[in-house]
């Protein structure tokens, strides 16, 4: 299987809402927060510097990530990105989708000139936190964990870049 990953394009945008609102309510609740970023994507992810990656299986969207500035400013004088909106298809999990989209991502913010990534995401989603794990992404402590617009949140992690 040959994954690849490219930037987004307009004519993506209905794979991206699809692909995220599966995962989400596989697993979860769809909130307020998810249906302003994935419903308004171009303001609340591309029209805040932000980008979105797709990545393809036979010219097919089969994943899909975005980093963009994050909705909290640490204020320590670095440039922060933040991981939103990671999915990949249902019956393709576990196939390495998620990891190009990872990397992708983690590109993008490099070339973005980002100082760190942080993401926040659910415990009991064990598969996702051991890829973020593998990729050099560290647990925050409870003392430095962010405010969160999200319910379901209760993982935090960084990667410093």
């Amino acid at each position: 299987m040959s994954i690849t990953t490219r930037l987004y394009r307009p004519e993506d945008r209905q794979a991206f809402i699809d692909l995220n609102r599966d995962w989400i309510e596989d697993y979860f609740v769809l909130e307020d927060s998810d249906r302003e970023q994935l419903e308004e994507l171009e303001t609340s992810i591309l029209g805040k510097g932000g980008q979105i990656i797709v990545a393809l299986l036979d010219d097919i969207i089969v994943g899909t990530g975005a980093i963009l500035p994050p909705h909290h400013d640490p204020g320590d004088g670095r440039k922060w990105l933040e991981i939103v909106k990671m999915a990949a298809q249902k019956e393709l999990r576990g196939q390495g989708i998620g990891r190009a989209v990872l990397e992708a991502l983690i590109a993008e913010g490099r070339s973005m000139k980002a100082h760190a990534i942080w993401l926040e995401t659910n415990g009991e989603l064990k598969a996702a936190i051991r890829l973020y794990e593998r990729c050099g992404f560290r647990h925050l402590a409870s003392d430095d964990l962010w405010p969160t617009p999200y319910a379901r949140c209760n993982v935090q992690m960084v990667l410093a870049l």
